[in-house]
Protein backbone atom coordinates (compact mmCIF):
# COMPACT_ATOMS: atom_id res chain seq x y z
CA UNK A 1 0.00 0.00 0.00
CA UNK A 2 1.37 3.42 -0.89
CA UNK A 3 2.03 6.10 1.47
CA UNK A 4 -0.09 9.16 1.71
CA UNK A 5 1.38 12.24 0.20
CA UNK A 6 0.23 14.94 1.97
CA UNK A 7 1.28 17.66 -0.03
CA UNK A 8 0.06 15.74 -3.53
CA UNK A 9 -3.38 16.87 -5.37
CA UNK A 10 -4.63 14.76 -8.16
CA UNK A 11 -7.37 16.00 -10.91
CA UNK A 12 -9.05 13.31 -13.01
CA UNK A 13 -11.02 14.67 -16.55
CA UNK A 14 -8.91 18.31 -17.61
CA UNK A 15 -12.09 20.22 -19.51
CA UNK A 16 -13.54 23.54 -18.36
CA UNK A 17 -14.05 22.57 -14.94
CA UNK A 18 -10.72 20.50 -14.21
CA UNK A 19 -8.70 22.66 -15.56
CA UNK A 20 -10.14 25.51 -13.49
CA UNK A 21 -9.59 23.59 -10.41
CA UNK A 22 -6.33 22.32 -10.96
CA UNK A 23 -5.89 26.44 -11.51
CA UNK A 24 -7.21 27.36 -8.22
CA UNK A 25 -5.65 24.34 -6.30
CA UNK A 26 -2.13 25.70 -8.09
CA UNK A 27 -2.72 28.80 -5.87
CA UNK A 28 -3.38 27.43 -2.90
CA UNK A 29 -0.09 26.55 -1.36
CA UNK A 30 -1.74 23.37 -0.33
CA UNK A 31 0.68 21.62 -2.22
CA UNK A 32 3.98 20.80 -4.10
CA UNK A 33 3.07 18.27 -6.57
CA UNK A 34 -0.33 18.03 -8.68
CA UNK A 35 -1.22 15.42 -11.20
CA UNK A 36 -3.61 16.03 -14.28
CA UNK A 37 -5.18 12.70 -15.58
CA UNK A 38 -7.30 12.93 -18.52
CA UNK A 39 -8.72 10.10 -21.41
CA UNK A 40 -6.94 12.62 -23.57
CA UNK A 41 -3.39 12.54 -22.71
CA UNK A 42 -2.58 15.88 -24.81
CA UNK A 43 -5.12 17.70 -23.02
CA UNK A 44 -3.68 16.99 -19.94
CA UNK A 45 -0.02 18.14 -20.96
CA UNK A 46 -1.30 21.11 -22.46
CA UNK A 47 -2.66 21.68 -19.18
CA UNK A 48 -0.15 21.13 -17.41
CA UNK A 49 2.35 23.28 -19.19
CA UNK A 50 0.16 26.15 -19.15
CA UNK A 51 0.10 26.23 -14.78
CA UNK A 52 4.18 25.40 -14.89
CA UNK A 53 4.88 28.69 -17.22
CA UNK A 54 2.36 30.63 -14.23
CA UNK A 55 4.91 29.10 -11.85
CA UNK A 56 7.38 31.81 -10.74
CA UNK A 57 4.39 33.74 -10.16
CA UNK A 58 3.39 31.53 -7.75
CA UNK A 59 4.98 28.71 -5.13
CA UNK A 60 7.05 25.98 -6.01
CA UNK A 61 5.69 22.49 -6.63
CA UNK A 62 5.83 19.98 -9.51
CA UNK A 63 2.59 20.05 -12.20
CA UNK A 64 2.61 17.09 -14.53
CA UNK A 65 -0.17 15.04 -16.78
CA UNK A 66 0.04 11.42 -15.52
CA UNK A 67 -2.20 8.31 -15.00
CA UNK A 68 -3.63 6.49 -12.36
CA UNK A 69 -0.69 4.89 -10.36
CA UNK A 70 0.55 8.38 -10.12
CA UNK A 71 -2.87 9.01 -7.94
CA UNK A 72 -2.08 6.16 -5.70
CA UNK A 73 -0.46 8.12 -2.86
CA UNK A 74 -2.17 11.61 -3.22
CA UNK A 75 -3.84 13.06 -0.59
CA UNK A 76 -6.96 14.79 -2.48
CA UNK A 77 -8.37 13.36 -5.47
CA UNK A 78 -10.76 15.87 -7.52
CA UNK A 79 -13.25 13.77 -10.12
CA UNK A 80 -14.31 16.62 -12.71
CA UNK A 81 -14.23 14.26 -16.04
CA UNK A 82 -17.43 13.39 -17.59
CA UNK A 83 -19.63 15.06 -20.45
CA UNK A 84 -20.70 18.31 -20.37
CA UNK A 85 -24.14 19.13 -19.96
CA UNK A 86 -25.76 20.30 -22.76
CA UNK A 87 -26.94 24.30 -23.68
CA UNK A 88 -30.64 24.52 -24.14
CA UNK A 89 -31.84 23.18 -20.54
CA UNK A 90 -30.55 19.81 -20.39
CA UNK A 91 -30.83 18.44 -16.35
CA UNK A 92 -27.97 17.24 -14.29
CA UNK A 93 -30.17 14.28 -14.08
CA UNK A 94 -29.89 13.76 -17.51
CA UNK A 95 -26.53 13.17 -17.97
CA UNK A 96 -26.97 9.79 -15.87
CA UNK A 97 -26.68 7.40 -17.83
CA UNK A 98 -23.33 8.72 -19.89
CA UNK A 99 -21.33 10.06 -16.42
CA UNK A 100 -22.31 7.21 -14.58
CA UNK A 101 -20.81 4.52 -16.91
CA UNK A 102 -17.51 6.64 -17.02
CA UNK A 103 -17.22 6.70 -13.03
CA UNK A 104 -17.76 3.41 -12.58
CA UNK A 105 -14.50 3.19 -15.48
CA UNK A 106 -12.60 5.52 -12.98
CA UNK A 107 -14.02 4.08 -9.86
CA UNK A 108 -12.36 0.63 -11.11
CA UNK A 109 -9.06 1.94 -11.90
CA UNK A 110 -9.44 3.46 -8.57
CA UNK A 111 -9.65 0.83 -6.47
CA UNK A 112 -6.29 -1.03 -8.17
CA UNK A 113 -3.82 1.36 -7.15
CA UNK A 114 -5.66 1.92 -4.23
CA UNK A 115 -5.74 5.49 -3.37
CA UNK A 116 -5.56 6.46 0.69
CA UNK A 117 -6.38 9.95 0.27
CA UNK A 118 -10.11 11.42 0.36
CA UNK A 119 -12.07 11.88 -3.10
CA UNK A 120 -14.00 14.61 -4.18
CA UNK A 121 -16.58 14.01 -6.59
CA UNK A 122 -17.96 17.38 -8.85
CA UNK A 123 -18.70 15.73 -12.35
CA UNK A 124 -22.75 16.04 -12.56
CA UNK A 125 -24.97 14.03 -11.39
CA UNK A 126 -22.84 14.62 -8.37
CA UNK A 127 -24.82 12.59 -6.19
CA UNK A 128 -25.30 9.82 -8.19
CA UNK A 129 -21.57 9.67 -9.34
CA UNK A 130 -21.03 9.78 -5.51
CA UNK A 131 -22.82 6.55 -4.45
CA UNK A 132 -21.13 5.27 -7.45
CA UNK A 133 -17.98 6.06 -6.22
CA UNK A 134 -18.62 5.36 -2.81
CA UNK A 135 -19.52 1.90 -3.60
CA UNK A 136 -16.55 0.54 -6.36
CA UNK A 137 -13.58 3.28 -5.67
CA UNK A 138 -12.34 1.54 -2.73
CA UNK A 139 -12.20 4.19 -0.53
CA UNK A 140 -12.61 4.26 2.99
CA UNK A 141 -15.13 5.08 4.80
CA UNK A 142 -15.72 8.74 5.05
CA UNK A 143 -13.36 9.43 2.05
CA UNK A 144 -15.67 9.94 -0.87
CA UNK A 145 -17.84 12.85 -0.99
CA UNK A 146 -19.33 14.95 -3.69
CA UNK A 147 -19.30 18.85 -3.86
CA UNK A 148 -22.81 18.69 -3.32
CA UNK A 149 -24.71 21.81 -2.74
CA UNK A 150 -21.53 23.75 -1.38
CA UNK A 151 -22.09 25.93 -4.36
CA UNK A 152 -26.08 25.93 -4.48
CA UNK A 153 -25.55 27.44 -0.87
CA UNK A 154 -22.62 29.86 -2.18
CA UNK A 155 -25.34 31.11 -4.78
CA UNK A 156 -28.35 31.34 -1.82
CA UNK A 157 -26.55 33.12 0.19
CA UNK A 158 -25.46 35.69 -3.03
CA UNK A 159 -29.03 36.18 -3.93
CA UNK A 160 -29.92 36.88 0.20
CA UNK A 161 -27.89 39.04 0.55
CA UNK A 162 -28.94 41.34 -2.32
CA UNK A 163 -32.79 40.87 -1.18
CA UNK A 164 -32.08 41.75 2.18
CA UNK A 165 -29.25 44.48 0.84
CA UNK A 166 -26.76 42.89 2.94
CA UNK A 167 -23.37 41.35 2.82
CA UNK A 168 -24.03 37.50 1.73
CA UNK A 169 -20.98 36.76 3.58
CA UNK A 170 -23.20 37.66 7.13
CA UNK A 171 -25.91 35.12 5.26
CA UNK A 172 -26.38 32.02 6.88
CA UNK A 173 -28.00 29.61 5.42
CA UNK A 174 -28.07 25.72 3.31
CA UNK A 175 -29.59 24.30 0.29
CA UNK A 176 -29.92 20.87 0.91
CA UNK A 177 -30.86 17.43 -0.93
CA UNK A 178 -30.13 16.95 -4.54
CA UNK A 179 -27.29 19.36 -6.55
CA UNK A 180 -30.39 19.69 -8.63
CA UNK A 181 -33.78 21.09 -9.66
CA UNK A 182 -35.73 18.74 -6.82
CA UNK A 183 -32.80 20.70 -3.97
CA UNK A 184 -34.14 22.23 -1.35
CA UNK A 185 -33.80 25.86 -0.05
CA UNK A 186 -33.96 25.97 4.21
CA UNK A 187 -35.28 28.97 4.93
CA UNK A 188 -36.71 28.18 8.22
CA UNK A 189 -33.40 28.57 9.69
CA UNK A 190 -31.99 31.10 7.49
CA UNK A 191 -30.55 33.98 9.50
CA UNK A 192 -28.15 37.13 8.84
CA UNK A 193 -25.83 37.35 11.85
CA UNK A 194 -28.42 35.11 14.22
CA UNK A 195 -31.44 36.74 12.83
CA UNK A 196 -34.13 34.87 11.15
CA UNK A 197 -34.37 36.20 7.56
CA UNK A 198 -38.00 37.40 7.88
CA UNK A 199 -37.04 39.36 11.25
CA UNK A 200 -34.10 40.80 9.14
CA UNK A 201 -36.32 41.52 6.27
CA UNK A 202 -38.95 44.03 8.45
CA UNK A 203 -35.51 45.43 10.08
CA UNK A 204 -34.68 46.58 6.77
CA UNK A 205 -38.31 47.30 5.45
CA UNK A 206 -38.43 45.37 3.03
CA UNK A 207 -42.61 44.05 2.67
CA UNK A 208 -42.27 41.73 -0.33
CA UNK A 209 -39.70 39.20 1.26
CA UNK A 210 -42.25 36.05 1.65
CA UNK A 211 -43.54 36.78 -1.71
CA UNK A 212 -39.45 36.91 -3.03
CA UNK A 213 -38.63 33.54 -1.27
CA UNK A 214 -39.78 31.59 -3.94
CA UNK A 215 -38.44 33.94 -6.97
CA UNK A 216 -34.89 33.36 -4.99
CA UNK A 217 -35.43 29.77 -4.50
CA UNK A 218 -35.87 28.89 -7.93
CA UNK A 219 -33.16 31.14 -9.24
CA UNK A 220 -30.74 29.37 -7.27
CA UNK A 221 -30.91 26.26 -9.22
CA UNK A 222 -31.93 27.64 -12.35
CA UNK A 223 -29.11 29.87 -12.58
CA UNK A 224 -26.51 27.13 -14.02
CA UNK A 225 -29.02 26.66 -16.78
CA UNK A 226 -28.37 30.27 -17.77
CA UNK A 227 -24.60 30.15 -17.47
CA UNK A 228 -24.41 27.08 -19.52
CA UNK A 229 -26.52 28.71 -22.12
CA UNK A 230 -24.41 32.11 -22.38
CA UNK A 231 -21.12 30.33 -21.87
CA UNK A 232 -21.30 26.51 -22.48
CA UNK A 233 -19.96 26.13 -18.35
CA UNK A 234 -19.68 26.86 -15.02
CA UNK A 235 -15.78 26.37 -14.05
CA UNK A 236 -14.67 29.50 -11.69
CA UNK A 237 -17.50 29.53 -8.88
CA UNK A 238 -17.69 25.47 -8.57
CA UNK A 239 -13.44 25.65 -8.73
CA UNK A 240 -13.96 28.27 -5.77
CA UNK A 241 -15.93 25.30 -3.92
CA UNK A 242 -14.30 22.82 -4.53
CA UNK A 243 -11.11 24.82 -2.81
CA UNK A 244 -12.92 25.62 0.09
CA UNK A 245 -13.73 21.77 0.75
CA UNK A 246 -10.22 20.98 -0.25
CA UNK A 247 -9.12 23.57 2.62
CA UNK A 248 -11.28 22.01 4.90
CA UNK A 249 -9.83 18.81 4.22
CA UNK A 250 -6.39 19.49 4.04
CA UNK A 251 -6.02 21.94 7.22
CA UNK A 252 -8.30 19.71 9.01
CA UNK A 253 -10.30 22.35 9.89
CA UNK A 254 -13.29 20.25 11.17
CA UNK A 255 -16.10 23.44 9.18
CA UNK A 256 -19.59 22.91 8.16
CA UNK A 257 -19.77 22.77 4.60
CA UNK A 258 -22.96 20.96 2.78
CA UNK A 259 -21.44 18.45 0.97
CA UNK A 260 -22.51 15.18 -1.07
CA UNK A 261 -22.57 11.91 1.32
CA UNK A 262 -24.38 8.89 1.99
CA UNK A 263 -27.43 9.08 4.20
CA UNK A 264 -27.40 6.76 6.75
CA UNK A 265 -31.06 7.46 8.60
CA UNK A 266 -31.00 11.11 8.59
CA UNK A 267 -34.63 12.05 8.48
CA UNK A 268 -35.42 8.15 7.59
CA UNK A 269 -33.67 8.42 4.15
CA UNK A 270 -31.45 5.94 3.82
CA UNK A 271 -29.03 4.35 0.46
CA UNK A 272 -28.91 7.88 -1.38
CA UNK A 273 -26.10 10.53 -1.55
CA UNK A 274 -27.42 13.88 -1.03
CA UNK A 275 -25.84 17.15 0.75
CA UNK A 276 -26.66 17.88 4.57
CA UNK A 277 -24.38 20.37 6.42
CA UNK A 278 -21.50 18.23 6.99
CA UNK A 279 -18.45 18.21 9.54
CA UNK A 280 -15.43 17.79 7.38
CA UNK A 281 -11.33 17.58 8.56
CA UNK A 282 -8.51 15.41 7.43
CA UNK A 283 -10.11 12.47 8.00
CA UNK A 284 -13.01 13.09 5.68
CA UNK A 285 -16.59 13.13 6.75
CA UNK A 286 -16.82 13.18 10.33
CA UNK A 287 -20.26 13.96 11.05
CA UNK A 288 -23.38 14.76 9.14
CA UNK A 289 -25.48 17.08 10.92
CA UNK A 290 -29.63 16.94 10.61
CA UNK A 291 -30.62 20.24 10.88
CA UNK A 292 -34.31 21.50 11.92
CA UNK A 293 -36.91 21.79 9.11
CA UNK A 294 -40.49 22.53 9.02
CA UNK A 295 -43.04 20.26 7.40
CA UNK A 296 -42.97 21.58 4.21
CA UNK A 297 -39.03 21.29 3.72
CA UNK A 298 -39.14 17.90 5.34
CA UNK A 299 -41.24 16.84 2.52
CA UNK A 300 -39.56 18.29 0.10
CA UNK A 301 -36.06 17.02 0.78
CA UNK A 302 -38.29 13.31 0.75
CA UNK A 303 -39.20 14.20 -2.61
CA UNK A 304 -35.72 15.04 -3.24
CA UNK A 305 -34.58 11.60 -2.18
CA UNK A 306 -37.25 9.98 -4.18
CA UNK A 307 -36.30 11.59 -6.85
CA UNK A 308 -32.29 10.48 -7.19
CA UNK A 309 -33.42 7.12 -6.03
CA UNK A 310 -35.01 6.66 -9.31
CA UNK A 311 -32.50 7.50 -11.00
CA UNK A 312 -29.74 5.82 -9.53
CA UNK A 313 -32.02 2.91 -10.37
CA UNK A 314 -32.07 3.15 -14.04
CA UNK A 315 -28.52 3.78 -13.55
CA UNK A 316 -27.05 1.27 -12.14
CA UNK A 317 -29.87 -1.39 -14.13
CA UNK A 318 -28.01 -0.14 -17.45
CA UNK A 319 -24.52 0.02 -15.16
CA UNK A 320 -24.29 -3.88 -14.49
Amino acid sequence: MTKLNARKAAVIGCGFVGATVAYTLMQTELFSELVLVDVNKGKAEGEALDLIHGLPFAHPMQIYAGDYNDIADAAVVVMTAGANQKPGGETRLELVKRNAAIMYSISKELKKVECQGTMIVVANPVDILTYIAIKHAGFKEGKVIGSGTNLDTARFKTLLGEALDVDPRSVHGYIIGEHGDSEVAVYSSANVSGVNVDEFAKIRGIDNFEEMKDGIAYETKAVAYEIIDKKRATYYAIAMSVKRIVTAICHDEKSVLPVSYMMNGEYGINDICMSLPTVLGQDGVLARIPISLNEKENQALHHSADVLKEILQDALTDLY
